[in-house]
């Protein structure tokens, strides 16, 4: 059993990650304090693993919800949907949601926990790669508007967060590339230790070695738990986690949330951010071919693509919630493991590399 905390005062928790943990009761009873349980998952991860879950509820009364699975589920449309069944119940103020599913799931389903009665307890139960990384740490809740995404939200942090590793073996290989992007973000960020083990190991983290795995995974809840205990609701350190997202959400929105998954749109944004770093002169040709080839080893898209114009991706980019005073704030590299936000950025550098990974 590995245990990661992150020390936010009263609003501390553990993350508990293990083999087969989804189905102990003991991880689950003490952190729910009345009889009702509101649990959301999504039609692929429910039929796999929503009975495990429910029996380790014992006699607490249950409701399940099931959406869809992708981004595009992501919205207001759904939350409704989910605080009208909440109150058709209704759920009282002692209630707990459960999220157990990915980070659509742990998004929407932390967002109305946060909403409902201005706040019930939450737990998540993530079951990718991605989801146990990064978006079920942290306490960002949202949902996305299709003007932007995650620009409706919350920060709504989770009783207890139970990362089982026995789920990645049902996902596909494309899910947990996509979860690799956020691991390598890591460090690039801050952790050059880590991105230099992660240049060793990737093959036994992409052939689900558990103890690689294992590793991975805590790690990467390490990192981000330190961050999130320095700056809760980002209004510093904090947004260097955003590294890749202002380009790759960029590319969602462009996309219509439909065709690329987010890990995917971070990584290119990463590695868009990465050679903008680098034709400032702020990280050398050598490190940046080092975060292209990792990225590239986890499967995950480097190359221009044809689906969105380099227009369309600085338009959006000018909706992001970093924009101040009309200048987008972007999460850069002055180095593998140092990270920065900055606006001191050429513009004409920024076009030339939104055009360069972009149809036109």
């Amino acid at each position: 059993m590995k245990n990661v905390h992150v020390g936010l005062g009263d609003r501390s928790y553990s993350i508990r990650i293990d083999s087969g943990i989804r189905n102990r009761s003991q991880e689950f009873l003490p952190w729910i304090a009345g009889s009702q349980v509101f649990v959301v998952s999504n039609e692929f991860v429910a039929p796999l693993y929503l009975a495990e879950v429910r029996a380790a509820l014992g006699g607490k009364e249950v409701t399940e919800v099931i959406i869809q699975d992708g981004e595009h589920v992501k919205s207001l449309e759904t939350a409704t949907m989910m605080f009208s069944r909440m109150l058709e119940i209704p759920l009282d103020r002692q209630a707990t949601v459960i999220a157990l599913g990915g980070g659509v799931v742990g998004d929407i389903a932390g967002f109305a926990a946060a909403c409902y009665q201005r706040g019930i307890a939450l737990i998540q139960v993530p079951t990718t790669l991605l989801s146990q990384v990064d978006s079920s740490v942290g306490g960002k809740t949202g949902v996305n508007h299709p003007l932007g995404k995650n620009m409706i939200g919350s920060f709504h942090q989770p009783r207890r967060v139970i990362v089982d590793t026995e789920t990645l073996g049902t996902l596909d290989t494309r899910q947990f590339s996509a979860g690799m992007a956020e691991v390598i973000k890591y460090g690039v960020i801050n952790d050059p230790d880590f991105f230099e083990w992660l240049e060793h190991n990737i093959d036994a983290v992409m052939e689900l070695d558990q103890s690689a795995v294992e590793y991975t995974i805590e790690q990467s809840c390490r990192n981000k738990a330190s961050i999130v205990e320095q700056d809760e609701r980002e209004s510093g350190v904090r947004a260097l986690l955003n590294l890749g997202h202002t380009f790759g959400h960029a590319i969602e929105t462009a996309t219509d949330y439909r065709s690329w998954l987010h890990g995917e749109a971070v990584a290119l944004g990463m590695l868009m951010a990465a050679t903008l770093s680098c034709v400032q002169g702020w990280i050398t040709e050598l490190e940046l071919g080092r975060i292209q080839t990792l990225l590239e080893r986890a499967g995950l898209p480097t190359q221009p693509s044809r689906d969105f114009s380099s227009d369309t991706l600085k338009e959006n980019m000018l909706r992001d919630k970093k924009v101040q005073q009309g200048r987008i704030r972007l999460i850069l590299c002055r180095g593998i493991g140092r990270a920065v936000v900055s606006d001191d950025y050429s513009m004409s550098a920024l076009d030339r590399t939104l055009r360069e990974f972009a149809n036109g």
